[in-house]
Formats: C-alpha cells, sequence, structure tokens
C-alpha cells in the first residue's frame, strides 16, 4: 500500500513537528490519529532514520506493527532524536538541519534455508530488510538502505549477526531469518 506524495509530506510534516514538540514543550507531540487520510491510520511498523551533515544521528524503529503509521512516525521520530542510546539528544540548533528518512515496513516474512549458501542465495540486495534471530537474546535487523553500505549479501548477513551480537562467521540450525521490505521517503536538507 504505497503512500500518495501528499500522505508521505504528511508523514515527514509529523516526524518533523515531534521532534520540535518534545523540543519545546519536554513532552511527545499529542497525536489523534483519526485526523488523518485512511491510509496513515492503518497499523504499520515504521523506522525514523535521521542524518546530520550526511552522518547518522538517530535511528529507531519498531519491527511490529502496533499503532497507526502516523502514531508510530511520531513516537520513533521523537526517540530517534533523543533516545537513540548511541547519540547525545539532538539540540534546538541541530533540529533544523536534519535530514529526516521515513521506512514504513511490510510485515515480515520467514525465509526458508538450510544453509548459509542457501540463505545468501535467496536475499535481494537493495530490497530485503532482514531480521535476524538466534534463541531469545539474540535479535539484530538491517533496513534494506543498509544495502548501500554493505552491497554483498555475504557482507550483509556478516554485519547483521554481529548486530545481534553473534560472531560474523556463526551458524546454527535454529537461526531464524525473516525479511520484509519498505516503503522509504525522506527530506533531506544538504
Amino acid at each position: 500500500m504505497a503512500l500518495t506524495p501528499s500522505q508521505q509530506k504528511t508523514v515527514l510534516n509529523v516526524a518533523t513537528d515531534a521532534i520540535a514538540h518534545q523540543l519545546t514543550h519536554r513532552q511527545p507531540l499529542p497525536i489523534e490519529a483519526a485526523e488523518y487520510d485512511a491510509p496513515l491510520q492503518t497499523q504499520r511498523a515504521t523506522f525514523v532514520t535521521l542524518h546530520l551533515h550526511r552522518q547518522l544521528r538517530g535511528c529507531i524503529g519498531i519491527l511490529e506493527a502496533h499503532q497507526p503509521l502516523i502514531s508510530d512516525v511520531a513516537y520513533n521520530a521523537q526517540a530517534a532524536a533523543f533516545q537513540d542510546p548511541r547519540f547525545p539528544p539532538v539540540s534546538a540548533l541541530e533540529a533544523g538541519s536534519l535530514d529526516i528518512h521515513i521506512s514504513v515496513l511490510s510485515p515480515a516474512e520467514e525465509i526458508c534455508f538450510s544453509s548459509e549458501h542457501q540463505l545468501i542465495s535467496q536475499l535481494q540486495s537493495g530490497v530485503d530488510g532482514l531480521i535476524l534471530e538466534e534463541g531469545a537474546s539474540h535479535r539484530g535487523t538491517f533496513l534494506p538502505l543498509v544495502w548501500e553500505q554493505l552491497p554483498s549479501p555475504q557482507a550483509f548477513l556478516r554485519h547483521l549477526k554481529q548486530k545481534a551480537q553473534l560472531p560474523a562467521d556463526y551458524w546454527s540450525d535454529t537461526l531464524r531469518v525473516y525479511r520484509y521490505t519498505t516503503e522509504s521517503f525522506g527530506v533531506d536538507h544538504h
């Protein structure tokens, strides 16, 4: 379900407003999902990625839909700006220069494979986002846009294992991998 350019603009405006509202009022932007177009009221999982001067400045998202798309984006924009543990909170000075990218996820589907080679052969470079799970304590995901930095399926999988806190050469018969696609759009200030 692709969003129209107008709906994408609305989503980006809400993400920007959520960051500004948190800076000004020190609390989340209240969202009344019923006031938005029907596709924006649909439960969808989203990620919000922030860049400042082409450098990652925050990225927070949810893998499973549990609230309206518009609410999820507002929550994740605020979280990416102020709660990503890798970065200090975004300052008022930085907020106006942030590039904001939204990824709306499709529902994840499990990939069936019996070897690492078979898994790698099924990966669609530039298309698939992956969720990798090993037991209850090892889980990681890469959005499709990570293919820009890791274009080879082997490198993509190795780095994803490391993100899930597993060795790069780890393999097990209990490893589970899911794929999803994203509809991505954003606003750049450079």
